[in-house]
């Protein structure tokens, strides 16, 4: 793979072992842009004792602080809190060493620090929306907030000089909300390294999900309750509807492991020996939990909900959101035929490797290239001229 620009600037307030899936998207593209000779640096956010500079798989690692509780994870006023400290780092950074392109993912708050940056030093602006950043995708939990900061939004969405996103219901929603169209690129995935060869447990249902009404864990454990073969139930996650779901399961008599966040190793062994994957969700971006299930050999079920379908194709069984019936009988039907467990298993493998990072990386060097084109024609917040910007050639 040939790559045009040489040094890549990643914003990006989550990032490994920081985040959920977004951030491993992240991770895996900017990994696979520094194996193919680009010179990357992740401008992303720090907790803990994590080191507030480092090289790993290649790419330079720059952590600023901010005020966050939980790794897996924010708030809304804990996302407004590493603004200020990534603007003045990127500042510097800007001013001591060139960059060829600045990939923002998150257009909140990503791109709050960003466009402020590009705008200030000529430099093309690619911005990837993820899900929760976009008006409607998330209403429960974002709706008024969107609301507020609506005018700021567009703005923001509207300076990069391309905008991507994962997928096509991701695309009108952001276009209903006022942003400029925007180009199709998968996350990529690289499972193949993390993928365990273990036993499978026969009737292990496994749900790996942030626990949230959206994710339907409550679906799964009535479709489980109302089963009668044998089976495991083990949900990992945590999140706001925890202490809800355990008393659901406790009502309905279903027995349930709720194993709480797990660490990537932990969660690989549940992979590697579990029959079923199971994310019953209303709605989705791109979930890269069903490309890990697959990528690892489960037979997936999930939802026709925008999002899961894309993600999934033929190699998953697919019900109607919130339709208790049809995910028990989509389930039952997996327990009691292995061969239909293997086929699915085999099409997802399959599947995830219409996924693979040198394929995504193709693709985003593509949009680079535009991005760079785009942005010769936007003037700086200094002197008011075009960008006269070397670009990638």
């Amino acid at each position: 793979m040939q790559h045009r620009h040489r040094r890549i600037l990643t914003v990006c307030h989550e990032y490994p072992p920081i985040g959920g899936g977004g951030a491993s998207a992240v991770r895996i593209l900017a990994e696979e842009q520094a194996r193919a000779g680009c010179e990357v640096t992740v401008l992303t956010s720090r907790m803990g004792d994590l080191p507030r500079r480092e090289r790993r798989a290649g790419v330079e690692i720059i952590r600023t602080s901010c005020r966050r509780r939980a790794r897996h994870y924010s708030t809304a006023s804990e996302l407004a809190t590493w603004i200020p400290g990534a603007l003045a780092a990127g500042y510097r950074l800007l001013r001591s060493q060139p960059f060829d392109t600045i990939h923002a993912h998150f257009i909140v708050p990503g791109a709050a620090v960003a466009v402020p940056l590009a705008r200030m030093f000529g430099i093309p602006l690619t911005l990837t929306a993820h899900g929760s950043d976009v008006p409607g995708y998330n209403p429960d939990r974002f709706d008024m907030i969107h609301r507020l900061i609506g005018p700021a939004w567009r703005y923001l969405v509207n300076s990069a000089d391309r905008v991507t996103l994962p997928s096509a219901h991701l695309g009108g929603l952001l276009a209903a909300a006022g942003g400029q169209e925007a180009v199709l690129v998968a996350n990529p995935f690289a499972g193949e390294g993390s993928v365990l060869v273990r036993e499978r447990v026969p009737g292990r249902i496994l749900a790996a999900t942030r626990l949230v009404p959206r994710k339907g864990v409550q679906d799964l454990i009535a479709a489980v309750a109302g089963m009668k073969e044998p089976t495991e139930l083990i949900v990992a996650g945590d999140g706001p509807q925890a202490p809800k779901l355990k008393e659901l399961a406790a009502e309905r008599q279903c027995p349930v492991n709720f194993s709480g966040f797990l660490e990537r190793e932990a969660l690989a062994e549940l992979y590697a020996t579990s029959s079923i994957f199971v994310l019953p969700s209303s709605h989705e971006n791109f979930p890269m939990v069903l490309l890990e299930a697959m990528g690892a050999g489960c037979a997936v079920v999930t939802t026709t909900a925008p999002g899961c379908r894309e993600v999934v194709g033929d190699a998953g069984l697919c019900v109607p959101p919130s339709d208790v019936d049809a995910l028990r009988e989509a389930l039952v039907r997996l327990v009691r035929d292995p061969a239909l467990v293997q086929d699915l298993a085999a099409r997802g493998r399959r599947r995830v490797a219409q996924f693979a990072p040198d394929l995504i990386a193709k693709e985003f060097d593509r949009v680079y290239r535009s991005s760079a084109e785009a942005g010769s024609r936007r003037s700086t917040w200094f002197g008011g001229q075009p960008r006269v910007h070397p670009g990638i050639h």
